[in-house]
């Protein structure tokens, strides 16, 4: 590598007749990089480098570096030092070629199709970056930094796995033999100031009686279900909701990966964990659920239900553990009563389908529906209550919607939302939590299109 490197920079010397360079092409400032990393890993005390904080550790790179190029006589513009520095200290520290787009604050999602093409979602629309890897390999040692703080691993036994940045954000990865096109990474980026009530407003995903109206819910302790497709905003949604909770009250939350951020004083949270290379160590979401009923908890937040943990949720909602919170992937509130039902029939539970149907409904008080729209604009588009008629049977009933009326030229979803003209039967309950809500709330609004 030295007499290569050697000799390149002679050449360059030679052709700019100059004992200063003001440019590279790409391919050097590469074998620059190569090199002074190999170096690093050659020369630096790498056990003292790592107990370093990441700013500390940056800094002694940066140093270190400078102090290579010295000793080797390397001199090369202020523009493409900072350049070398900035790639060594994104492999060394960093996430490679995915530290531009991890920092910029208006990318929500990144999506690795193989080594050579990356998308990113800005305000839920996709495109195609100019950002690459070198090749597979370079893919896989960057998710091999984000997957072995958190003890996971990735390889042809194990070809998905499951992780987050330090900042919060979600990570999943797939690799050949199982992937088709390379190693694919999907980041769901984790915005650094929680989403709340007055930023969903801003961005039309919903109305204000609809938010006043689920900060009474939460309040008033109803147990409510999120229900949307991927990428909807179900996680959004339920830490906006959530900080309805009053303070004085205890909250555990459950999750496969933690995203929520509750600012509240006594909230604590539990995280599922995998099996390890053994195949042992695995913590279910179900085993958590079971657990939090013995922590004294107010209120149960469970970041998805997926499989059986659904009947311990909802046996957790009917046995006095009321406001408690979950999501589901779903495409309607029926779809999503149908969804909740199969869980609890996974779960073992050999009971008529009438008998848990009314297991759900006992549990269940309020369905909010959120989707992203065909423009990319995320909004709740139906909240609805589980009612329990006189004669035993049980409807959803809708009690806020979104109509849509049409698309713009442009390819934005037009509509509004509006009551839909019926008043909640919860409205006593309310009350009795000293929200005074007025049945005016609810008439339906009579619009001209």
């Amino acid at each position: 590598m030295a007499s290569l490197f050697e000799k390149r920079k002679e050449k360059v010397l030679k052709e700019t007749k100059a004992m200063t360079l003001t440019t590279y092409d790409q391919p050097y400032l590469d074998e620059l990089a190569e090199h002074y990393k190999a170096r690093l890993l050659r020369d630096a005390n790498l056990e003292i480098l790592t107990r370093l904080s990441q700013g500390e550790m940056r800094l002694r790179i940066e140093q270190l570096v400078s102090q290579f190029m010295t000793e080797e006589k390397v001199v090369i513009s202020r523009t493409d030092k900072e350049l070398l520095l900035t790639r060594i200290l994104d492999e060394a520290v960093g996430f490679g070629p995915l530290e531009p787009l991890i920092h910029d604050d208006s990318i929500t999602e990144i999506l690795i199709n193989g080594h050579k093409q990356i998308y990113v979602e800005r305000k839920g629309k996709l495109e195609l970056t100019n950002v690459s890897f070198r090749d597979d390999s370079h893919v896989r040692h960057v998710i091999d930094r984000i997957v072995a703080p958190l003890g996971r691993r990735i390889d042809e036994s194990s070809p998905m796995v499951d992780a987050r940045l330090p900042d919060g954000s979600r990570v999943n990865a797939v690799i050949p033999p199982i992937s088709l096109n390379g190693t694919l990474v999907s980041i769901r980026k984790f915005r650094k100031d929680p989403f709340r009530l007055e930023d969903l407003l801003g961005l039309n995903s919903l109305s204000q009686d609809m938010g006043q109206f689920l900060q009474a819910i939460v309040k008033a302790k109803m147990n409510v279900l999120i229900s949307g497709g991927t990428g909807s905003g179900k996680t959004t949604l339920l830490n906006v909701v959530a900080s309805a909770i009053p303070f004085g009250e205890r909250v555990i939350t459950i999750e496969d990966s933690a995203e929520l951020r509750l600012d509240r004083p006594n909230v604590v949270g539990m995280e599922a964990r995998p099996a390890n290379v053994e195949g042992r160590g695995e913590v279910t979401i179900r085993q958590l659920v079971r657990n939090a009923l013995r922590m004294r908890p107010d209120r149960i937040i469970v970041g998805e239900v997926r499989g059986a943990e659904a009947f311990d949720m909802l046996q957790a909602m009917n046995t006095g553990h009321e406001g408690s919170l979950t999501t589901v992937h779903a495409n309607s509130p029926a779809d999503a009563m149908r969804r909740v039902e199969a869980m609890v029939i996974m779960a073992g539970m050999d009971l008529p389908s009438q008998v848990i149907r009314e297991y759900v409904v006992g549990a269940l008080d309020f369905i909010v529906q959120a989707t992203r729209l065909t423009d990319g604009t995320r909004k709740i588009i139906s909240i609805s209550e589980i009612a329990t008629e006189g004669n035993g049977s049980t409807r959803i009933q809708e009690i806020f919607t979104f109509k849509r009326t049409g698309m713009s030229q442009n390819g934005d979803v037009e509509g509004y939302f509006t009551p839909t003209g019926i008043v909640p039967a919860c409205l006593h309950r309310l009350q009795t939590y000293g929200v005074d809500m007025d049945e005016s709330l609810f008439k339906q609004m009579e619009v001209s299109v």
